[in-house]
């Protein structure tokens, strides 16, 4: 099988898996049954020649004998399919479509692939985890910072939190965790800081005051700016004092979370593991379901794949997992007249369990 890719590996994660080079703009990929090949503009190619993973890496001209500003990207492609006699290649599901309908109209055969286009990426390998590994560790600096200022507020008469001698709202406490992250070269948007209500919605990113006495759940959720790997990390607290029965919520979800960790291993079956989590929330009272038009309870995945993209395969309820597959755990319960929690750590995969990457601790008041 032929494989072919045209992408801006910059925000494609599976070309830059195959190339292991950064580029903003669209650049051809080929991988017979013999070899790879990357194939950059006159503005890529030195960086390319000396970074680009591939077997054969040549400019737009080298590959096809054209000038560069002669050629179009389907152009190139059909000259470069003539000169290594190809007729037949396999695409990702997001390959352009336009570009397929031009090209097999000049006779080549574009095919599609279903499914996963490298769906080895999903098994990490050590030099992946420890990218990993380094970008969970920004994140855990900006959750510590955003700790850090909750310790720092204090409680107004109104029961909203001041900063600094201002009102402390989500976006004020998002953007100095992401400027913390930044300084530590992740790229971060859309952390969520949301609290109350706010927080039944589990990707609310959080628009209002923050305050005392109710559940603040933080997910952080970093890119590393140059391996292009993420990080994820959530965990709820309160400034003040919760109510008992939000105490009581934290301590559900935060077992559920330990009785998780305490059966992933190779082999074990993620669907059956969501299902009991979701029986074990009912027997303590915890259901799933829709009220008043919304949905409380526990109504998201535990989990899911981290690597190049933020969510990628396996997710939880789907996967047999096997060894070295990197994966969040995140239960969460989810009732607007207590609040929101939800708890997440990122661990790996191994044989006989888990080997959890997550290392700040779990604390639900601040004081």
């Amino acid at each position: 099988m032929t494989r072919m890719m045209y992408a801006a590996s910059e925000n494609d994660p599976n070309m830059l898996y195959a190339t292991h080079i950064r580029v903003p703009d669209p650049f051809l990929w080929i991988e017979t049954e013999t070899k790879s090949y990357a194939f950059f503009s006159k503005l890529e190619i030195d960086r390319a020649k000396r970074e680009a993973k591939a077997d054969v890496v040549l400019s737009y001209e080298e590959a096809s004998g054209i000038k560069e500003e002669k050629l179009s990207p389907s152009l190139l492609i059909q000259e470069i399919c003539r000169k290594l006699r190809l007729r037949q290649l396999t695409v990702p599901s997001n390959f352009p479509l336009g570009l397929a309908e031009v090209l097999r109209k000049k006779g080549l055969k574009i095919i599609p692939k279903q499914g996963e286009f490298f769906p080895e990426r999903s098994v990490k390998t050590q030099q992946e985890i420890e990218a990993i590994i380094r970008i969970l560790r920004v994140a855990e600096k900006g959750m510590k910072k955003a700790i850090e200022i909750l310790k720092e507020s204090e409680i107004s008469k109104d029961g909203s939190l001041r900063w600094q001698k201002k009102v402390l709202d989500s976006k004020t406490l998002r953007d100095e965790i992401e400027i913390a992250m930044m300084r530590e070269g992740a790229l971060a948007s859309n952390t969520i800081v949301a609290c109350g209500k706010e927080a039944c919605d589990p990707h609310e990113i959080g628009k209002g005051k923050l305050m005392a006495h109710q559940s603040i759940v933080i997910d952080i959720f970093p890119r590393d700016k140059t391996t292009g790997y993420f990080g994820d990390l959530s965990r709820t607290v309160v400034k003040g004092t919760p109510s008992q029965a939000l105490r009581e919520l934290y301590l559900t979800v935060q077992e559920a979370k330990q009785w998780v960790l305490s059966v992933l291993r190779e082999g074990a079956d993620g669907k059956k593991i969501e299902k009991e989590i979701r029986q074990r929330f009912d027997k303590k009272g915890y259901p799933t379901e829709i009220r008043s038009g919304r949905w409380v309870g526990f109504f998201h995945g535990l989990g899911h794949g981290v690597g190049l993209e933020i969510h990628e395969p396996p997710r939880f309820r789907k996967a047999v997992f096997k060894t070295n597959q990197v994966i969040t755990v995140e239960p969460g319960l989810y009732y607007p007249e207590i609040g929101g929690v939800r708890l997440e750590d990122m661990v790996v995969i191994k044989k006989e369990g888990v080997e959890n990457l997550t290392k700040i601790e779990e604390k639900l008041e601040i004081d």
